[in-house]
This record gives structure tokens, C-alpha cells and sequence, in this order.
């Protein structure tokens, strides 16, 4: 049998409905930009396999640190004990990260450090003798991950349908623009005694729809919040590491959040790691002769180093003179791209920031992301060897920055190609 029939027999994939998938493509290695199966054929991964590989498949210095690490130690747990990869990870971390972040806590995944954060949050204001603050604030178009916690404070789709009796009350607001941010901080200010915090990705909704707004609102909304004592969590863990053009979104804010949460290219796409920051006024109030204000949470595989190690090497080349330039090169060529095709008939929306480019295709009332348009372009483009996943209607491109221009033109030259053929 072939790797695919193999697949069909033993594997459950996500987001899939496995009655009439299609047939998944059996990768059997990855080399910079391209991914290859077992037939051969070559596929540029232009959305760095789920927003995660930013260097390249198997970077060769990623790998090395990766080797050297598993034979001196592959795992440690971390109560009790720590390790160098991990300290150095965190040092490296706060001293990269926008505004007054002080300690770093470990976990596994994006949505698992939107768990961290959400509790964080909720126990600073029990710790502190305030329970009555439980409300959290978030946008409706929000994605924060799978978990009952990231759920709730998701917006309300298709991915959280057959659990909503189960989540947690959200106050949901609308993604602020000049007609409307008067009015969502005055809602800010007349919840402001209930509510704990606000969590946001900041510039740009992924999974939402890759959504975008202006940081100046996303300012405004947290200078609000912190007005009143509101806690701000900023969910970079589609946007950091260098997706909007600076190390993390956030830097381009007047106002700093209080805690961030990072995965995806922590590790360059090595392997799972996931990691909440806050500054030292949360931590504080967790700092305690009561056992009782413990932060009992925890992972198996919390602070892995084998993790630890790649996402340091991962680092090494984020932070290279010539990676930001790639940033600024991919950047300005979807810029130009974007104005050269939105005056297409078939594009109802292009937007782009960063290495982050969106096109919205026109299909009348049918926007939904199972609009029958998603399989119909995600096959077109695979049969072309270019690997994009559609969100319904919406067509985004966030490649590894080692892209080459070359490859960069096919892509843009493909799409071109497709809204005259579809």
C-alpha cells in the first residue's frame, strides 16, 4: 500500500472531516522553501506548514542544535529541577520582547499558553482579593485555539459550535476603527469593576479570517483597560517572530501588554513548544506564604529542552541582519502585489502586513469557510505545487522568509492564473 492508503486506515486528521477527504499528500522530506512526497513532486510551502516553519524545512543549524542537545539531555521534569536551554530561552526572550516582561512560563502549544494567560489572569484578581472580576473581553472574530479556555474566548464558528453550552461567559466586542472606538472604550469603562482582562492578537486575526486593524485602536483599547486596572493579554502566536514585519506586532504599540503568548515559530517549526510571559506585577501576586496562591498548572513536557534548544537556534537565525532584510524583501514584494491585483473583479478584499498577504476572493454571498470555493482553489494550487490551505473564500500567503523572489513571482503569477480561470 502506498503512505496515503496506509494514512486512510490508522490516522484521524484535524480540522477534516474523514468521510469524503481528500486524499492526504504523503510528504516524505523537506528542504528550504519545498516539500516533496513519495512520488517525487515538489510543493512550495507557502504557508510555512500552519504559520509554524519561518527558516525553512530541516535548516541545517536548527538540526544541528537540535542533535547536539538530544545526547546530552532530551528531557528533565520541571518542578524541582531546570536546565540551561531553558534559562538561557527565557533571558533571550524577555530581553527580545517588547515592554516590562519578566518571567517566562513554559507550556506546549499556542493554545495551551492562552490557557496560562486566561488563568494568570483570573487568579491575579482571586489572589488579590478581588473575585468578583471574571469577566474577560475579546474580539468576535477571535481565534485562540482548541482548548476550552481558547474556545471561549474564540469567536463563535463552526470550530466551537458543538461546545458553546459548555464555555465560559465572554464579553465580545467589534475590531475598533475610527467610526467605532469611542464606543468600545465606553463599554470598557462601564464593565471596567467586572471584567479581568482583555485578550487580543494584535494587528491580525488568523484563523478569523486573517483579519487587520490599525495598532493606534489596538492602543487606544489597552490604555483604557489599563485605566482601569484591566489586565491585557496580546496572543502573538501567529504574529511573533517577525509575520508583521517586526520581531512581534506589539512593538509598534505606545502601550505594552501585560502578558504574551508565543508558539508557532518559537521553535522555527522544529517541534511543539509553547511559552506565556507577564511582568512582575502578575507574578507578584502569586508570591505567597498560602500555598493556596499557586499557580498549579503544569505539563509533562513543560520546558522540553530538546524544544528549548531549537527554538535558541531558531532565534540565532531570526535574529541575522539578512533574515529581517528577507522580512522587508517579502514584505515589499506583497505590498506590490497587493496593489497590482485589487482592482480585480474577482477580488473583493486584498490586505497585507508584514510577510502576511490576503486576498478575498468575490463569490457573492457564499464567504463561509466552507464555502465550496476553499477545495476548488486548494486543489488548483496543489496541482500547480504550490501548497495554500483557504480559509473558505479567503486566499492568504505567509512563506518562510527564506522564500526566493522566483518563487515568490510563481506564486504571485499562479494566483493571476487562477482568478482568470475559476
Amino acid at each position: 500500500m502506498s503512505l496515503t492508503e496506509r494514512d486512510q486506515k490508522v490516522i484521524w486528521h484535524p480540522y477534516t472531516q474523514m468521510k469524503n477527504a481528500l486524499p492526504h499528500i504523503p510528504i516524505v522530506r523537506g528542504e528550504g522553501v519545498y516539500l516533496f512526497d513519495e512520488d517525487g513532486k515538489k510543493y512550495i510551502d507557502a504557508v510555512s506548514s500552519w504559520w509554524v516553519n519561518i527558516h525553512g524545512h530541516a535548516h541545517p543549524h536548527i538540526a544541528k542544535k537540535v542533535a547536539e542537545q538530544l545526547s546530552v539531555l532530551e528531557h528533565v521534569i520541571f518542578a524541582g529541577f531546570t536546565h540551561e536551554p531553558a534559562v538561557l530561552l527565557a533571558e533571550r526572550l524577555l530581553a527580545l520582547l517588547p515592554g516590562d516582561q519578566e518571567k517566562v512560563f513554559y507550556t506546549d502549544n499556542g493554545s495551551t499558553a492562552v490557557e496560562v494567560a486566561l488563568k494568570m489572569c483570573l487568579q491575579f484578581w482571586s489572589n488579590t482579593g478581588h473575585k468578583g472580576r471574571t469577566k474577560i473581553i475579546a474580539f468576535k472574530e477571535a481565534y485562540h485555539g482548541d482548548t476550552f479556555g481558547a474556545m471561549s474566548v474564540s469567536g463563535r464558528s463552526i470550530f466551537t459550535d458543538p461546545f458553546n453550552s459548555m464555555l465560559f461567559d465572554v464579553e465580545f466586542i467589534d475590531l475598533p476603527t475610527e467610526k467605532n472606538i469611542e464606543q468600545l472604550k465606553s463599554k470598557i469603562n462601564y464593565l471596567s469593576n467586572e471584567v479581568a482582562c482583555f485578550i487580543f492578537e494584535p494587528m491580525v486575526l488568523g484563523a478569523g479570517g486573517m483579519l487587520m486593524y490599525e495598532g493606534q485602536h489596538l492602543d487606544q483599547l489597552i490604555e483604557t483597560c489599563q485605566k482601569h486596572g484591566i489586565l491585557t493579554i496580546a496572543d502573538e502566536v501567529m504574529t511573533g517572530f517577525g509575520r508583521t514585519g517586526t520581531y512581534f506586532a506589539c512593538e509598534t504599540l505606545q502601550t505594552k501588554p501585560d502578558i504574551f503568548c508565543l508558539s508557532k515559530g518559537l521553535t522555527g517549526g522544529t517541534m511543539p513548544l509553547g511559552v506565556t510571559t507577564c511582568n512582575q506585577k502578575i507574578f507578584d501576586a502569586f508570591l505567597s506564604d498560602d500555598k493556596l496562591k499557586t499557580l498549579y498548572h503544569g505539563h509533562s513536557f513543560t520546558a522540553n529542552p530538546v524544544a528549548c534548544a531549537a527554538s535558541l537556534a531558531s532565534l540565532d537565525i531570526l535574529l541575522k541582519p539578512e533574515t529581517l532584510a528577507n522580512i522587508q524583501r517579502i514584505k515589499s514584494k506583497n505590498e506590490a502585489f497587493a496593489a497590482e491585483i485589487k482592482d480585480h473583479p474577482k477580488v473583493r478584499d486584498v490586505r497585507q502586513t508584514g510577510t502576511i498577504l490576503v486576498l478575498e476572493w468575490e463569490t457573492g454571498n457564499d464567504t463561509s469557510y466552507l464555502s465550496g470555493l476553499r477545495n476548488q482553489l486548494y486543489l488548483y494550487f496543489l496541482e500547480r505545487g504550490i501548497i495554500l490551505r483557504p480559509l473558505g473564500n479567503i486566499l492568504y500567503i505567509l512563506p518562510p522568509y527564506i522564500i526566493s523572489d522566483e518563487d515568490l513571482e510563481y506564486i504571485y503569477q499562479t494566483i493571476h492564473q487562477a482568478l482568470n480561470d475559476i
